[in-house]
C-alpha cells in the first residue's frame, strides 16, 4: 500500500491526490494545505471582487468534505516546513503551532507561486494589496465594503490586471491602469494589445503604458502613486505584476532550479530525489515548440502536471505532453486569446516566422448578431508548420472555441494549409462554410505563395 503525501491544495496538488486515489483506491493520501481554501479557483478571484460571483464558497471546485469523500485525508492550515528524504517524512506546522510528521513512500510538491513584489516603496501601506490568494481577495473586498473607496490604481496590465480593471469598474470605482511595457497584455502582439487598450479606455479605465511606478505614499487624502508620468491619487492600489515560483521548500531539499527560478523536473514530473515529484506553478515546463524548458504558470498546466505526478507517484509511467501557453481573457465586451508562438517569441534559429492578419465575421452576416473577429496566424515559412495564433473579437464570437482549434492543430504539428481540410461544424448562426481560423489559414498560405513567386 503506497503512502502518498501531497503538499499544496491548489490545482496541481488536488489533481495529484485525486488521480492517485482514482487509479489506486488502496493508496493512503495525505493532502497538506497551508491555508483554509482547498481546491478553490484562484482564477475566479476578480469575479468575486467584482460581484459576478456571489460568494467565496462558489469558487470551490470541491469542498474539503467532498475531497475527503474520495478517500483523501485533508489537513487544512498545515504548512509544510521540512522534508527528510532519508527518513521519507514531511514535517508540518499545525494550526495550533505544533509540529506533525507524515511518513511517505512518495511525495508530490505542489507549492505553487507567490506574487512578485516589485521594488516599489510603500507596498506595505494600508490600502495597498497584492492579489493571489482567496484571503487576498477577501481583504480587497473588505477594503471596498468598509471604506469610501472611489479611486483605484492597478499596477500591471497582464491578465489579472485587466480582469481587475473591469471588476473595479463594475463597482463604480475610477480605475487607472499603469503598465511599464509599451502596451497592455504583453502576451499578444501590439496590434491586439492596442485594441484591448482602446476597449479599456472606452469603458472609463485610464491607461498609462511605458510608465513605471516609483513609489506609493500616504497623502492627506488617501494614497498617492508616483509614476514616471504623473502622481495619481488612490484609495486602493492593487499590485499585480506577475508571480514567481514558491520553491522555498524545494530549495531546503537542495533541489535544482531552472527557468524562471522554478524547480527542475523531468517529463514524468520527477525531481532529482527518489520518490519526490513536483508540479504546477512551482516547476518549469516543457513547451512543445521550444527546445528548452520555460516558466509558464497557468492553472490548466498545473492541473495536467499534477495529474501526471499523482499517477507516477503510485507507480505509473505517464509523460507530461507539454504546453503551448493557450489562454483566453475577457475584457469588458471583448474576448482575447492566444496560443503557441508569435513572431516576437519564435526563435529564429529554429523557425522563420511569418504572421498574417484577417478580420472576418464570426458567422454569416445575413444571420443577426454577427461580430467581427480578428485572427493573427503565425506559421513557419520554411516548413509551412502552424506556430501560433491570436484572436480578438466580441464575446459572442466563440473566441475560446476557435483558439482551441488552433491549439489542437499546433499540438499535432499540422501545417497551416492543412487547417482548410479540417471538418469543422457549420451553420449560419455559428460560423461560415470556411471558419474564421480557416480563412486566416488560407490567407497565410496565399501570402506565402505570392512571396515565393516574387522571390523566384
Amino acid at each position: 500500500m503506497t503512502k502518498l503525501v501531497v503538499i499544496g491544495g491548489s490545482d496541481a496538488g488536488i489533481s495529484a491526490a485525486l488521480r492517485a486515489r482514482e487509479l489506486d483506491p488502496g493508496c493512503e493520501v495525505d493532502l497538506l494545505v497551508a491555508d483554509r481554501w482547498p481546491n478553490f479557483s484562484i482564477c475566479g478571484l476578480p469575479y468575486l471582487i467584482g460581484g459576478e460571483v456571489a460568494t467565496v464558497g462558489s469558487l470551490a471546485h470541491r469542498t474539503a468534505d467532498q475531497i475527503a469523500q474520495t478517500g483523501t485525508r485533508v489537513h487544512l492550515q498545515h504548512t509544510a516546513t521540512a522534508i527528510d528524504p532519508d527518513r521519507r517524512v514531511a514535517t508540518t506546522r499545525t494550526p495550533e503551532g505544533d509540529e506533525r510528521e507524515f511518513a511517505y513512500d512518495a511525495l508530490v510538491i505542489g507549492t505553487g507561486a507567490v506574487p512578485q513584489r516589485p521594488p516599489i516603496a510603500g507596498l506595505d501601506l494600508d490600502g495597498v494589496h497584492l492579489l493571489h490568494t482567496v484571503d487576498d481577495a477577501l481583504a480587497v473586498i473588505d477594503r471596498l465594503d468598509t471604506t469610501a473607496a472611489t479611486r483605484a490604481v492597478i499596477v500591471g496590465a497582464g491578465y489579472i490586471g485587466l480582469e481587475m480593471a473591469e471588476s473595479l469598474r463594475r463597482r463604480d470605482l475610477t480605475v487607472t491602469l499603469v503598465e511599464r511595457l509599451p502596451e497592455v497584455m504583453p502576451t499578444v502582439d501590439p496590434q491586439i494589445g492596442a485594441r484591448v487598450r482602446a476597449e479599456l479606455m472606452s469603458n472609463g479605465v485610464g491607461v498609462h503604458t511605458s510608465t513605471t511606478v516609483d513609489g506609493i505614499a500616504a497623502g492627506p487624502d488617501g494614497l498617492v502613486v508616483t509614476t514616471s508620468a504623473a502622481e495619481i491619487p488612490a484609495d486602493l492600489v492593487l499590485v499585480v505584476t506577475g508571480v514567481r515560483p514558491d520553491v522555498a521548500l524545494g530549495a531546503r531539499l537542495g533541489l535544482a532550479t531552472g527557468a524562471g527560478g522554478a524547480l527542475v523536473v523531468d517529463d514524468h514530473m520527477r525531481t532529482a530525489l527518489p520518490g519526490v515529484f513536483a508540479g504546477g506553478d512551482c516547476v518549469h515546463t516543457h513547451h512543445r515548440l521550444l527546445p528548452e524548458p520555460i516558466y509558464m504558470p497557468l492553472g490548466s498546466t498545473a492541473h495536467k502536471q499534477g495529474r501526471v505526478a499523482g499517477e507516477n507517484a503510485i507507480g505509473g509511467d505517464r509523460a507530461f505532453a507539454g504546453v503551448l501557453g493557450t489562454q483566453v481573457v475577457k475584457v469588458f465586451d471583448l474576448a482575447i486569446a492566444g496560443t503557441g508562438l508569435r513572431d516576437a517569441t519564435a526563435p529564429t534559429d529554429l523557425y522563420q516566422p511569418s504572421t498574417i492578419e484577417v478580420t472576418v465575421d464570426d458567422h454569416k452576416r445575413y444571420y443577426p448578431g454577427a461580430v467581427e473577429l480578428t485572427v493573427r496566424l503565425c506559421g513557419d515559412r520554411d516548413s509551412g508548420r502552424l506556430l501560433g495564433g491570436q484572436i480578438i473579437g466580441g464575446l459572442s464570437g466563440q473566441v475560446a472555441k476557435r483558439i482551441d482549434i488552433l491549439a489542437a492543430a499546433i499540438f499535432n504539428e499540422m501545417p497551416v494549409d492543412a487547417l482548410s481540410d479540417v471538418d469543422l461544424s457549420y451553420t449560419p448562426p455559428f460560423s461560415a462554410p470556411w471558419d474564421p481560423v480557416q480563412a486566416a489559414a488560407q490567407a497565410w498560405t496565399a501570402e506565402q505563395r505570392v512571396a515565393s513567386t516574387t522571390s523566384n
